[in-house]
């Protein structure tokens, strides 16, 4: 069953805009459980430009469903990760200019170093994803490193689509959306669960969702987007119908 996984950076980015205590993105969280969210995402960057220390440590605390840590693999977060434990971490590559991840985590190329931080990690009891291209050296590289999960990166697909104009009879939709097939396909095969994410929103994640195999999706900027005219709950609830009904069409 293809789950949700509600990344609430940005109610984060609205509240530090103003430096100030509102809006709190513990309450969203609350909110996205009720909604029907399988997993509440987060990512602690270095830089801590939305989400802090204290709101992980807040939400260890308050959230009943699975809490994934996004992370750069350093040695603060991994010590972070470890002393918080949710219950997954997903390594993703960070830079200080960016305005979101960018691209995948280069896993081919830092194999060693990433193969210790996975081992920590598990050791303290957090299953470990890694967010990559679809890119068959990554992916045999994050199987090897030890890796419980591959989230790929659809962002190429969803800017496919886009430029499209959501003609899933394009063929740079039907090439994007192939390579994250094979991707999926591949990850399994290692052994490896297969997740995606980046750039999905409520036009172009139905194909995405209806891959054989994809277990997350891991969303939050068109949700939260959607939440300023319709409220969170609602936006999630509609995303949750849209995961749903591809992954039945898909079967």
């Amino acid at each position: 069953m293809c789950q949700l996984g509600m990344n609430i950076d940005h109610v984060a980015t609205i509240r530090q805009a103003r430096r100030t205590y509102e809006p709190d993105p513990i309450w969203a969280a609350v909110e996205a459980q009720l909604a029907g969210a399988d997993c509440i995402t987060i990512h602690l960057r270095e830089d801590r430009r939305h989400i802090c220390d204290r709101d992980l440590e807040r939400l260890k605390e308050t959230v009943q469903v699975k809490l994934n840590l996004e992370m750069a693999a350093t040695d603060e977060m991994v010590a972070i990760a470890c002393r918080e434990q949710p219950q997954m971490a997903t390594l993703v590559p960070e830079g200080r200019l960016e305005v979101t991840t960018e691209g995948g985590l280069d896993v081919a190329g830092q194999r060693d170093r990433l193969t210790e931080v996975v081992s920590r990690l598990s050791d303290a009891g957090v299953s470990v994803s890694a967010f990559i291209d679809a890119d068959e050296d990554q992916i045999d590289a994050a199987a090897v490193a030890g890796f419980a999960w591959c989230e790929v990166h659809t962002g190429p697909f969803a800017h496919a689509h886009y430029e499209a104009h959501g003609d899933m009879a394009d063929d740079r939709v039907l090439d994007g959306l192939d390579v994250v097939i094979r991707a999926g396909e591949q990850i399994i095969d290692a052994g490896m669960r297969f997740n995606a994410g980046h750039a999905l929103n409520y036009r172009n994640v139905s194909p995405i969702a209806a891959i054989p195999g994809v277990q997350e999706l891991h969303i939050g900027h068109s949700i939260i987007a959607r939440a300023v005219f319709v409220g969170l709950r609602e936006a999630i609830e509609e995303m949750k119908a849209l995961i749903d009904a591809a992954e039945a069409l898909g079967d």
